[in-house]
């Protein structure tokens, strides 16, 4: 099923007839198919809507490069326009953004949450980061300056590009021009200051190994969200809640009560 909302046709799929209303909100570069069995397990317990972000999945890009308030003020409409408020969320990564934009600035949509390896703070960058970024600055001025030169045109942004595959992350990399507009918006944002402002109930469920949101940002987000509880799922990544489906569907059967 698609909703025409704010200038994107987003895919959406609805599972179960019975229990709470539960929202899935999937990371970034992922699917309503990364979630499958989190909603084959519980379809029969919750009324579930998943949907793919726009340029994910199924839905189109959004009309213009959008941050985080314009993927927030999406998932409010749909909460809206389906009529599931409050409900329950569950979401990974770049889910976990959204939730946090809409638990703050829309607590009446929000019952509890459940977020897994949750980003959103933006860490202090490495001397390694630091001198990637320099160099990337530098091949980007240069770029410039030939872009500018009659004929060079070509020359300019084939460098650009090669300055991007090298320097640039492999999400980043990977998306159209447009995209990585979007892309730039929404990891250039701190979400950090929101954290006290949200008042649902929240667990945050993080694996010990994971290196694109590690732990300690699960530890910082458990301490400035005033009603929050953080589980550790011990040597698993990223994707902590695919690795133990099970175990994290009995958590979110016993938190969602």
């Amino acid at each position: 099923m698609k909703l025409d909302l704010m200038g994107v046709q987003l895919h959406m799929e609805q599972y179960g007839s019975a229990g709470p209303q539960l929202l899935l909100l999937h990371g970034w570069g992922c699917a309503i198919g990364h979630f499958k069995p989190i909603i084959e397990d519980l379809k029969d317990s919750y009324r579930i809507t998943a949907i793919d972000f726009p340029a994910h999945g199924e839905s189109s890009q959004p009309p213009e490069p959008w941050g985080m308030h314009d993927f927030s003020a999406l998932v409010a409409r749909l909460i809206e326009e389906l009529q599931l408020q409050p409900v329950h969320i569950v979401a990974h990564s770049f889910g976990a953004r959204a939730a946090i934009c809409l638990a703050s600035e829309r607590p009446e949509l929000v019952n509890r949450m459940i977020l897994t390896g949750a980003a959103g703070i933006r860490p202090q960058p490495s001397e390694q980061g630091k001198k990637k970024s320099n160099a990337y600055q530098r091949g980007k001025q240069l770029a410039q300056l030939l872009g500018k030169v009659p004929g060079l045109q070509k020359t300019a942004d084939d460098l650009r590009e090669k300055l991007i595959q090298k320097y640039g992350s492999a999400d980043y990399a990977a998306l159209s021009p447009e995209m990585r507009q979007t892309f730039s918006k929404i990891v250039s944002e701190d979400l950090s200051p929101l954290l006290p402002k949200i008042k649902a109930e929240t667990l945050l469920v993080f694996g010990s190994n994971d290196t694109e949101t590690p732990l300690w940002m699960g530890q910082k987000m458990e301490k400035e969200i005033p009603d929050a509880g953080l589980v550790v799922f011990e040597g698993r990544s990223h994707f902590a809640y695919l690795e133990e489906w099970p175990r994290f569907c009995a958590l979110i059967r016993e938190f969602l009560i």
